[in-house]
């Protein structure tokens, strides 16, 4: 009886140990597509960019057979509701994970925590963070550039070829690193290309439509002669669209805003908007979880990808590469 007792015990003993070898080495070992999965953190589930994002991401792993669980806050606002969102996706031991930072220094050190378990791929926004594996973004520095390239056309056109007058800036948020980004290169390129365009007012908002109405009609009513806006993303662009609209200023008061959807679009119809400086956020998504997949297995990626960006007016809006940036399949 002790030995059948004792043969039991050591065989109990080396099945144990044999499974313990085992999960250890499915733990380190690089993840392939049947078992990966890789949550995709956005800064606001909501907004139609995001969900462009989303949808991208969402058919990469459907072609991939990656399970993408599909994150974020609610509003661009609720910096620690993603540093949450980020830490509870790494407490679920993913493949990798992919995070548009919704404010650079903010996410900074959550990023260096969460990368030094998994490969963490930036999209879209930068944070003061050396850990990305691999990060895809828009140049918005040069996204900037053609904003006021756009800007400075639109002001030519409506004023005889003319191209001075008094022009404004309105960010979304301070802090957001694309957001600054693309201010930058708007204000280097209205110095270097453009000196008759006096910069007048650079303001920032709290990331709400109605509050850059309210700047945008503030400035037209300090500033009659104003002859263009730049409105760095989409929630501004709505916004200072609408007070635009309102105060029957369209083709008087060039503006340009920054991404897309349904508004945006009706308006650049109607000649509320000049342009549209238009992003690619369906392949951010796309290319993002194949990046991640690709990292997880241990393969080499890009450090910085340009996901690139487009000028949209109403003369080229029908264009097919267009169309489909303005147009992307959801589903």
């Amino acid at each position: 009886m002790k030995f059948v007792t004792s043969l039991l015990n050591r065989r109990a003993f080396v099945a144990l140990a044999a499974a313990t070898m085992l999960a250890g080495a499915l733990h380190s070992a690089p993840a392939s597509a049947a078992d990966a999965t890789i949550p995709i953190i956005v800064k606001d589930t909501t907004s139609f960019y995001w969900q462009i994002v989303l949808a991208g991401a969402r058919k990469a792993g459907k072609d991939l057979g990656v399970s993408v669980p599909e994150l974020g806050a609610q509003a661009e606002t609720d910096v620690n509701g993603q540093i949450s969102i980020l830490e509870n996706a790494v407490a679920g031991n993913p493949a990798a994970v992919v995070i548009a930072p919704t404010e650079a220094k903010a996410l900074g050190k959550p990023i260096d925590e969460a990368a030094s378990k998994v490969k963490v791929i930036g999209i879209d926004s930068s944070a003061e963070s050396k850990a990305f594996t691999s990060f895809l973004t828009t140049d918005n520095v040069q996204g900037g550039r053609v904003a006021a390239d756009g800007l400075a056309a639109a002001i030519g056109a409506a004023n005889g070829g003319k191209v001075e007058g008094k022009v404004a800036l309105i960010t979304a948020l301070p802090g957001a690193g694309s957001l600054e980004q693309r201010a930058q290169g708007f204000k280097e390129q209205l110095k270097a290309k453009y000196p008759g365009l006096e910069l007048v007012a650079d303001k920032y908002a709290d990331g709400q439509a109605t509050t850059g109405l309210n700047i945008a009609t503030d400035l037209i009513t300090a500033n009659p002669d104003l002859k263009g806006i730049f409105a760095s993303n989409l929630i501004m662009a709505q916004g200072v669209g609408q007070a635009i609209a309102e105060n029957s200023l369209a083709g008087k008061v060039a503006l340009i805003g920054f991404d897309s959807d349904e508004k945006l679009i009706k308006f650049l119809n109607d000649g509320v908007i000049s342009g549209l400086v238009v992003q690619d956020p369906y392949r951010m998504g796309y290319d993002g979880i194949k990046t991640a997949l690709a990292a997880s297995k241990g393969e080499k990626v890009e450090a910085n990808v340009d996901t690139g960006a487009n000028l949209v007016t109403k003369d080229n809006m029908k264009d097919p590469k267009i169309d489909a940036l303005l147009n992307p399949k959801l589903n």
